[in-house]
């Protein structure tokens, strides 16, 4: 028969794991499209450099003549993982600071990884509707201004 804290150990150690292994799981997932940028060459029309990964040019650039909303966010990310981020800024600010939150996401998650702390914290701080309004402004801001300098 187990002693009677035994339970609770167990339990706290799978917790904690759980929470390492969801560390790590955030970590490579938000390292992924970095690496993939710093791999890609950005593109110097500040645009396009997605077409180095075989995905087909912007169906919304080629109707209407204009950037969409996300344009220049590959290039953006890529110029960011170079190094440049002044340029990146440049070509596509909402681009640039999702290279920022991703870079973040890659420490906070190795730092669950090593501790076992939880994550759910920041989360539910990035989920909240004031966070997610601020965002979508920005995107939104980001895109005229792409459509001001494109």
């Amino acid at each position: 028969m187990d002693a009677p804290g035994a339970a609770l150990v167990s339990s706290m150690w799978d917790a904690r794991w759980t929470r390492r292994l969801l560390g790590l799981a955030v970590a490579i997932i938000c390292a992924t499209p970095l690496v993939i940028g710093a791999w890609l060459t950005p593109s110097p029309e500040g645009h396009g450099t997605h077409e180095a990964l075989g995905l087909p040019r912007c169906g919304f650039l080629l109707a209407f003549g204009r950037p969409c909303m996300t344009c220049g966010m590959t290039t953006a990310v890529a110029l960011a993982a170079h190094g440049h981020f002044a340029q990146a800024f440049r070509t596509q600010p909402a681009g640039a600071l999702v290279a920022i939150v991703l870079a973040s996401g890659v420490w906070f998650g190795l730092h669950a990884a090593a501790t076992g702390v939880s994550l759910k914290p920041g989360f539910d701080a990035l989920v909240r509707p004031r966070v997610l309004w601020i965002a979508g402004a920005v995107l939104l801001a980001a895109w005229a201004y792409k459509i001001a300098v494109f």
